[in-house]
């Protein structure tokens, strides 16, 4: 940003263009490169704005004030970040590779060697944690949906994350499926049936009423966890670093993000700690994910009669193989295999929602849709700070196991979702990153636990569960999908098709997250080796093994609440540093928009002045003017003269007006000025 003796450069000082720096020296790609004329003059660099068309940046043929707006921006080539001091070596940034690898083995290694004791010590954390900063969790989560809604509704949302002239990456629909299939996943497609079923039948403490009343709330519950929440946590991770990342040229890492807040402490141990977090954070939220998708994919086949009972051992089985499908897809990064996935699997999911409309109760579940939206809409801000308080341990249980697990695990997975979708918005503004991030996955996201749930309620209203669960024994969120779709017409084709929806959202989920993790731990390399990609995937295979083996889902959920403590400190931090750029680069357009004003009000003001000089010049000048002219010509020359400006009133203001420009201008002889309006005499003379 330019200082204020910067902005109050002398008017008069010419100013050139100097050619782009090398990424490594010029700093951000946002800046342009101007200097003054001649030797020993400051070189300054100037925010880019757009121009009026015809108008130059830092031209030689007039004066430029060093504020002047719109200089080129950088060619994309010119503003990637210096990548040279990472060549050569096999670990680019050891000081946040070797402390992430190794508190996550630690982790692993105690977990698969002592898993009872890990399960016992995760859910008494899991209690401190809940007991005490539960409150927390449901504060900072809607400081994050304000946040997010008031950048996009802001002056701050026509800013673009990256150069001016840059267009999107993506085309809308494959933006789209790669927000969803990173965002929701494996989660979306279990607890589809499972949530908005279970508050019906165990609903909340506190919520009583009718059964029509009961589902009711249960969709509204639903819908808290899932929609706007959920988006606005990755909306500020991922505005804060597609800004970072594509308007100032900063690697892809967490870190840079806070560069507005910390300055050059990013540069050292702060950063790396912070990018430390990030990838261990990352890791157990991709795993969580994991963890629920191994348990569905092995209900799925043991529904289908593919495999007997399900235990660990099948289940370790599933997530080895399907680690390895999942490698195989990161190694060959986002533009083919996690693009073509994404791509294949919204489409089938969409055919799975279809056809589970079109073969249930359609007119319902779309009133169903309708009526949950209106409904979550009424109560959002009862049920954003509904903290159990007068519920006792009852609501603090319930609230650990549904709302607080929830918001621990977006804020988990929040780096890498932010990371990812900031790496595919190139080229969007603050506005359309917001609205395409918040509205779209959620809306869609409604949609789905409208016909899924909407379903599944409406089954076990009609009979004591209606077979999609045992009354005593309870509900198992894996299994309630495949008891569900075999009620329905062709309910074994639509079982097989979960299973492979269910599957490739494990495949996207891993390997995106790999690719994530693999970008963090390389100092922010957007095309890490393949050797490490390999290693990172397979930690995510390993902690998802090591989270089940002590203590399956209530482990899951323990280790994503908890190392979401660390994570949300770090967005915070983004939420401050974001507001600091942002409101940095608009008040330098600010004065930039204001001195290009006063330049146009000037070139105005001038043109009406000499447009009035010349059709009244006799009124002000003229008798000034005879007098001179006289007194410089000869009788004969008066004569003609006099005779001239009778027939050409119009020609004769003219030439007095330059006469008296010139002669404002130098000092010239008389006879000097008579060839100056000689030359303009006509032809007659």
């Amino acid at each position: 940003m330019l200082s204020g003796r910067q902005l109050e450069a002398p008017r008069a000082v010419v100013w050139r263009i100097r050619p782009p720096a090398p990424a490594s020296t010029s700093g951000p790609g946002s800046r342009f490169r101007c200097r003054p004329r001649g030797r020993g003059a400051d070189t300054l660099s100037v925010p880019h704005r757009p121009l009026p068309a015809g108008r130059g940046p830092c031209s030689r043929s007039r004066k430029h004030d060093v504020t002047a707006p719109n200089p080129v921006p950088n060619r994309p080539d010119e503003r990637r970040p210096d990548r040279s001091r990472h060549r050569g070596k096999i670990v680019p940034a050891p000081r946040v590779f070797f402390p992430a690898l190794i508190i996550i083995l630690a982790i692993v290694v105690i977990a698969i060697v002592f898993p009872t004791r890990t399960g016992d010590t995760l859910s008494l954390l899991q209690g401190w944690v809940v007991a005490g900063l539960g409150p927390y969790y449901l504060i900072i989560v809607a400081g994050f949906v304000v946040f997010a809604v008031w950048m996009g509704m802001s002056r701050f949302g026509d800013i673009k994350l990256g150069q001016d002239d840059d267009v999107p990456e993506f085309g809308l629909m494959s933006w789209f499926s790669m927000l969803f299939a990173a965002g929701m996943g494996i989660g979306l497609v279990f607890w589809g049936t499972a949530e908005p079923l279970t508050h019906f039948t165990d609903p909340k403490p506190g919520v009583t009423g009718s059964s029509q009343e009961l589902a009711a709330a249960a969709m509204s519950q639903t819908f808290l966890h899932w929609g706007f929440h959920a988006w606005a946590i990755y909306a500020v991770v991922g505005l804060s670093l597609a800004y970072a990342i594509h308007r100032k040229g900063r690697p892809v890492s967490i870190r840079w993000a806070l560069e507005p807040l910390l300055g050059d402490r990013v540069r050292g141990r702060l950063g790396d700690s912070i990018d430390v977090i990030a990838i261990v954070g990352t890791l157990f939220g991709v795993a969580t994910s994991l963890g629920l998708g191994v348990k569905q994919i092995a209900a799925g086949l043991h529904h289908l009669g593919v495999v007997g009972e399900v235990d660990n051992t099948l289940l370790v089985g599933l997530i080895v193989v399907i680690t390895l499908i999942a490698t195989a897809s990161v190694v060959s990064g986002v533009g083919k295999g996690i693009k073509w996935l994404s791509n294949i699997n919204l489409g089938m999911a969409g055919l799975l929602l279809v056809a589970v409309l079109l073969l249930g109760p359609t007119l319902y579940l779309l009133r169903v849709f309708v009526e949950s939206i209106g409904g979550y809409l009424q109560g959002v801000v009862g049920l954003t700070f509904d903290a159990g308080s007068f519920t006792g341990q009852t609501g603090l249980d319930w609230q650990g196991a549904w709302t607080v697990f929830y918001w621990g695990w977006w804020i988990s997975w929040a780096p890498f979702v932010g990371v990812f979708i900031a790496r595919i918005s190139r080229g969007r503004t603050v506005r359309e990153f917001v609205a395409g991030v918040l509205l779209v996955p959620t809306l869609v996201t409604f949609a789905w636990f409208a016909v899924m749930g909407g379903s599944a309620i409406k089954q076990a209203w009609d009979g004591s569960g209606g077979g999609l669960f045992d009354p005593e024994v309870g509900i198992i969120p894996e299994n309630v999908l495949f008891d569900f779709l075999s009620g329905l017409p062709f309910g074994a084709v639509l079982s097989v098709l979960a299973v492979i929806v269910v599957a490739i959202f494990f495949i996207t989920s891993a390997d995106s997250g790999s690719l994530v993790i693999d970008m963090l731990a390389s100092g922010g390399d957007t095309n890490p080796p393949k050797w490490s990609r390999i290693l990172w995937a397979g930690l995510g295979g390993l902690v998802a093994i090591a989270l089940l083996l002590a203590g399956g889902l209530a482990a899951l959920q323990t280790g994503a609440i908890l190392t979401a403590i660390p994570v949300s400190v770090v967005m915070i931090g983004m939420c401050f540093a974001t507001y600091k750029a942002f409101q940095e680069e608009h008040q330098v357009l600010v004065r930039l928009e204001r001195r290009q004003r006063r330049e146009e009000l000037a070139g105005r003001i001038s043109k009406k002045v000499t447009d009035h000089l010349e059709q009244n010049f006799d009124d002000h000048f003229g008798d000034q003017m005879d007098d001179r002219i006289t007194a410089a010509l000869s009788d004969g020359e008066q004569r003609r003269w006099k005779l001239w400006r009778r027939k050409h009133p119009v020609e004769h203001a003219r030439a007095e007006s330059d006469v008296a420009e010139q002669a404002n201008l130098t000092e010239s002889e008389p006879v000097e000025q008579v060839e100056q309006v000689e030359q303009v005499e006509p032809a007659t003379r």
